[in-house]
């Protein structure tokens, strides 16, 4: 299956590495790795993960408090955000 990143997500994603990145040199590439395991899960079994929305699925990053919030089409997995875990889940509940 393909993976879609909505600019939204996008964003999101720079947005904590950069956080992280200010924080210790390295450890924004940390998350990354986290992001992108996480991707790879998501991909290999889409249906894994918890129905939190509307059909919005949400897997939980390693080591981060993050979730990567995304939805599986027939052919397509899109994802929407990926936000901290003490954020406003209303937030990302108008991108689904």
């Amino acid at each position: 299956m393909n993976i879609v990143v909505r600019p939204e997500a996008e964003a999101e994603f720079r947005e904590a590495y950069n956080y992280y990145e200010a924080r210790a040199e390295g450890l924004g590439n940390e998350f990354l790795r986290a992001v992108d395991a996480s991707l790879a899960a998501i991909q290999r079994h889409p249906q894994m993960y918890a129905v939190v929305h509307n059909g919005v699925r949400r897997a939980l990053l390693r080591r981060f408090p993050y979730g990567i919030f995304y939805v599986a089409e027939p052919e397509t997995i899109v994802v929407i955000a990926c936000f901290h875990a003490s954020r406003d889940p209303q937030a990302w509940q108008g991108r689904s």
